[in-house]
């Protein structure tokens, strides 16, 4: 991969920042400041070289603290030097032609944020090397659904579906890369050279857009799609979003930017668009390009399979709605619209935080069939015609929905004020469920959950009072009694392991492969008793 991006004739910017507050950092007329909902609000300006730079010198220690976390994943992974080495190796080869289809602006941009990144890592790949590796690795968790690393749910409602008929686009962005990785949420407002002012929601070092809106109230919101494991990377989807974002004010240019840029995952693109007050779906894999736009209607819904005529017949489409948890959410979602007329954004985030199954059905919490399954990086909502926009804070979609007048906000940033900008009298409340005991139990469950299975996987012996009490943090969860039934198995325990494999098939288990496994483990424990 080449080292770096043609600087030719482009002069470096005073890079030192300078400390405002205990956390607030300005350069030039950048700044860096964390809100009273612990979100950093960002304003960069300028040429692709002086936004990185900028970006890089006023978030640093963020960047650090990001970058640990991520390549920290590697640890799950691989257990030696060695075989560091080697995945290093794997992921250069893997990665050797990205940089190729990503656009000048955007690498003299990440190569600006690169000189603040730590040298920890490059013995696996130098700064900006290694930040070209991270933009592609959303796209990498995507094309690993399989996984399940991803389960973002979306929706856009207009005319008769919204309170004032304006255009209301709500969705989840369920990316989720460890607990650490998604400490540190920055709403990023940019004021490029070239292009539209933006905004978007982001993490530290990450330049690519998953959730934003510009100037003249066009969205992007990414979904991913069915796809193979791919060969080489391409372009990030992320930063194909990010240029839709720039440089689109309608539909039709957001479609012609997303047919010229080849990507290497596929992924549902939600536009909305304050011009056409409407919403549509743009669907890209490396080898179809799909349009798709309610017809007789004024609603859109999105989760992680395809609609339009383009992909009627795909394979890989066809087996992620059959096999997948992606329809149940969009008959939910579909359920929820139906059930709220007049959306406005109070609505649109209490539907974003729906932890319930098709039919109102009790699944457990942490349940992909959900809407909210208690891992989002973010919710976001928009009002594109009023270029407002609300954004959780942590955790999950949960916290308060932090609001924002776009307008407004780069009025003031360009005049030099550069205050806090939320809007206090927009704010939507924290979701009551997060002061509840099963709110607490469920984070127990979680950190107990990752113990039970560490056990499992190094043999050591669980009381049967550890794996009772375990269970009852999160009773109307299958994979807590899958994980204690997978527990008995292994101390060939099986009369135990099928009464916890039956109980777990008892509940609302999220995918068909995954009923199918169980009834598989229990016809093994019965061969083995």
């Amino acid at each position: 991969m080449e080292d770096r991006p043609d600087l030719t004739g482009i002069e470096l910017i005073d890079t030192v920042r300078v400390q405002q507050g205990e956390e607030y950092y300005r350069l030039g007329n950048n700044s860096l400041q964390k809100n009273q909902y612990g979100l950093w609000e960002l304003y960069v300006e300028g040429n692709p070289l002086e936004r990185g730079l900028a970006i890089g010198s006023l978030s640093q220690d963020l960047l650090k603290k990001q970058e640990k976390a991520f390549m920290g994943k590697l640890d799950d992974f691989v257990d030696s030097p060695q075989q560091k080495k080697f995945l290093s190796k794997v992921v250069k080869w893997y990665n050797r032609k990205m940089y190729l289809h990503i656009p000048e602006e955007y690498k003299q941009e990440i190569y600006g944020i690169s000189r603040f990144n730590s040298h920890d890592y490059d013995e696996f790949a130098k700064p900006y090397v290694l930040s070209l590796y991270l933009h592609g690795a959303h796209d990498i968790g995507h094309a690993l659904s399989d996984l399940m690393l991803v389960g973002c749910t979306s929706f856009a409602a207009w005319d008769e579906h919204t309170e004032n008929g304006q255009l209301l686009i709500g969705r989840n962005f369920d990316f989720y890369a460890g607990d650490t990785f998604n400490e540190e949420k920055i709403i990023e407002f940019f004021n490029p050279d070239s292009g539209y002012k933006f905004m978007m929601y982001s993490w530290p070092g990450f330049i690519g857009s998953v959730s934003g809106m510009n100037e003249h109230g066009l969205t992007v919101t990414i979904n991913a799609g069915k796809s193979k494991i791919p060969l080489i990377a391409k372009t990030p989807i992320s930063l194909v979003t990010r240029e839709i974002l720039q440089y689109a004010r309608t539909t039709e240019e957001a479609i012609a930017i997303a047919k010229k840029r080849e990507v290497f995952v596929s992924e549902s693109i939600m536009v909305g668009s304050a011009e056409e007050i409407k919403a549509i779906l743009i669907e890209v894999s490396p080898k179809n390009f799909g349009v798709y736009e309610v017809e007789n209607s004024s609603e859109l819904i999105c989760s992680n399979h395809f609609q339009s005529e383009a992909y009627a017949e795909d394979s890989r489409n066809q087996s992620a709605i059959k096999n997948s948890h992606t329809q149940q959410r969009y008959d939910r979602m579909k359920e929820l619209l139906a059930e709220n007329e007049q959306l406005n954004p109070e609505k649109a985030a209490a539907i974003l935080r729906d932890k319930k199954g098709v039919e109102d059905k009790t699944l457990g919490f942490g349940n992909e069939l959900a809407i909210n399954q208690l891992l989002a990086h973010h919710g976001i909502i928009f009002q594109p015609e009023e270029r407002k926009v609300w954004v959780s804070s942590s955790p999950y979609q949960l916290g308060a929905f932090v609001a924002y007048d776009l307008d407004e906000v780069f009025a003031e940033f360009e005049n030099g004020d550069h205050s806090l900008k939320s809007i206090d009298s927009l704010l939507i409340k924290k979701d009551p469920f997060l002061d509840s005991e099963a709110f607490k139990n469920y984070e127990l469950y979680r950190k107990e959950s990752r113990e039970i299975q560490h056990k499992i996987q190094q043999e050591e012996e669980i009381s049967e009072e550890k794996l009772v009490s375990f269970v009852a943090l999160n009773p109307d969860f299958w994979k807590a009694y899958y994980w204690v039934g997978e527990y008995y198995f292994q101390q060939k325990n099986y009369k135990k392991a099928i009464v916890y494999y039956k109980q777990a098939l008892r509940r609302e288990v999220t995918t068909l492969p995954d009923v199918e496994m169980l009834e598989k483990r229990i016809k093994k424990s019965y061969r083995k008793i």
